[in-house]
């Protein structure tokens, strides 16, 4: 750090590398990414959704059951708990204690509490959250006042928003987390695809904005800003901290490497993607999503318009349990994504891009379509002067 010019991250008593994996899920980072990054002694994040998927046994549960059986709901989050446990103890015997480990929980999903509260009772060191404000979060770690509460927030906003609530409930941010919807993957944090560009989540403006934000409040240099999207060199890492960030958060990034929990397919389709392979849209939550025009995405694209006219009001879930508190589909919400998205996310783990949904943040990645470790992401991010697309 000290030969590449930048800053630790320090979460309390730790000091790490200013690097953070981010939680991608359906189960693109489970506890062989996590726990590999925080073995590094940088953050990595198991993303909590649906992580039953990566045992064969908790999905043997429900099979058979059909859709109609009012247990099968009850079954499929029964085993997504303890899917996570597993995930949460496998990353830390992987990591050796080193690092930090985080759980990252959306606050859209229905089993949004109820993950909170296994990945508190497993001791996480972090708890990150996002799609959605958590003003909740206080209440439920009340109990666990050493964990690290993390939200997830793309404009000053909605910073002095949340600051504003928690303080109300005594409990403050350890850290946040700034994301760049124009950049990142996924669920973008804007109300609509035309806002990705606003000029409001320029980290220009919010790093700024949200480090006078803490200085009037008496937190300066107390509450770490993580920056996310469109890092792929040390020298952003170095401009982000020249801004005020503490550390970056990198998503596709460690999600082309060899560790990183999905079929190796899901790895090469992303690293092979470049920004013209990329389409924005909105997403069954109701929030723009940035993924790679596969052919399921295309195929979908012309059947929208079809999907949108035919709009029905409270189908039933074919999955039997509610992913999201709010689903496009399920709800019949026009205007809002007309597909299932944890059949999609699951289909891209198995790396079947005639199914699949393949999130992806945009611009070119390190080394290009090169599948590289951890540890080679980690030092190529921690060496200036190497131009992106260079392999390994």
């Amino acid at each position: 750090m000290a030969a590449a010019g930048l800053q630790p991250l320090r979460m309390g008593a730790r000091q790490l590398l200013p690097i953070v994996q981010g939680g991608m899920g359906v189960g693109i980072s489970a506890h062989r990414l996590a726990g590999s990054v925080a073995a590094q002694d940088a953050w990595g994040t198991i993303a909590s959704v649906d992580l039953r998927r990566h045992h064969p046994d908790l999905m043997a549960r429900s099979e058979g059951m059909s859709d109609g059986d009012e247990r099968k709901k009850a079954v499929i989050q029964q085993a997504n708990q303890e899917a996570l446990t597993r995930e949460i103890r496998q990353a830390r015997a992987l990591s050796g204690g080193r690092g930090l480990l985080a759980v990252n929980v959306m606050r859209a999903v229905s089993d949004y509490a109820a993950s909170v509260r296994t990945a508190l009772q497993e001791g996480i060191d972090a708890l990150v959250v996002g799609a959605g404000l958590p003003l909740d979060l206080p209440e439920l770690a009340q109990d666990h006042p050493d964990t690290a509460l993390v939200p997830i927030l793309s404009d000053a906003r909605g910073v002095a928003l949340l600051w504003k609530k928690w303080e109300r409930r005594q409990r403050l941010p350890s850290a946040i987390v700034i994301e760049h919807p124009a950049h990142a993957a996924g669920h973008l944090g804007a109300a609509k695809v035309a806002d990705l560009g606003d000029a409001r989540f320029s980290f220009e403006t919010v790093l700024p904005a949200v480090r006078q934000l803490l200085r009037d409040a008496g937190m300066e240099g107390r509450v770490p800003l993580i920056a996310a999207g469109g890092v792929r060199t040390c020298e952003d890492i170095q401009h982000l901290q020249s801004l005020g960030a503490d550390a970056a958060q990198l998503g596709t990034v460690f999600a082309v490497t060899e560790e990183c929990d999905a079929h190796p397919h899901f790895k090469q389709v992303l690293a092979e993607a470049r920004d013209e392979d990329l389409a924005e849209f909105t997403s069954v939550a109701g929030l723009p999503a940035r993924a790679v025009l596969t052919p399921w995405l295309r195929k979908y694209f012309k059947a929208e318009d079809r999907l949108q006219a035919v709009v029905q009001l409270k189908q039933r879930c074919t999955m039997a349990f509610d992913c999201l508190s709010q689903c496009g589909l399920r709800d019949g919400l026009k205007g809002w994504g007309q597909f299932c998205i944890d059949q999609r996310l699951a289909a891209a783990l198995r790396g079947d891009i005639h199914k699949g949904l393949f999130f992806r943040g945009r611009g070119a990645l390190p080394f290009g379509p090169q599948i590289a470790s951890v540890r080679q992401v980690l030092d190529r991010l921690l060496t200036p002067g190497i131009p992106v697309g260079t392999p390994a």
